[in-house]
């Protein structure tokens, strides 16, 4: 069972929105956008490159998610949590499959992604009405 309050649940799972991942590269945050699926405290995404890097070297992550209309919030959602890389083909595909459906994009991935799952410590979120 998960930490996460039920409401920010709610919000992660309620539509396909960009999450923007914050990893520390030589002690300072770099952030990129990427797709992702959410679980019961668990986040699920397919990376390479230098996100993939900055979690093998240091695990402490953060995500944010944020609905906009109109150039307006409706909400956000923080997540702080401990990234863990999965070095299994068949677990990359399997969520690889599972991050496209959400988001209505082909099966195809990249060979070098590699699966990433945070573990959420923590989670915030605000709703503007």
């Amino acid at each position: 069972m998960s930490d996460v309050p039920p409401t920010a649940e709610r919000l992660l799972t309620s539509e396909p929105l960009m999450a923007h991942l914050a990893t520390c590269r030589d002690g300072r945050p770099h952030v990129a956008p990427v797709w992702y699926v959410y679980d019961d405290g668990i986040v699920e995404l397919v990376t390479t490159g230098r996100k993939l890097a900055n979690v093998r070297e240091n695990p402490r992550v953060a995500l944010s998610i944020q609905k906009d209309a109109d150039g307006h919030a409706e909400w956000t959602v923080t997540l702080l949590g401990t990234a863990t890389v999965v070095d299994d083909d068949e677990a990359t595909r399997e969520a690889t499959r599972r991050i496209n459906a959400k988001y209505d994009a082909s099966e195809d991935a990249w060979s070098e992604n590699r699966l990433v799952r945070v573990d959420v410590g923590t989670a915030s979120y605000r709703t503007y009405d």
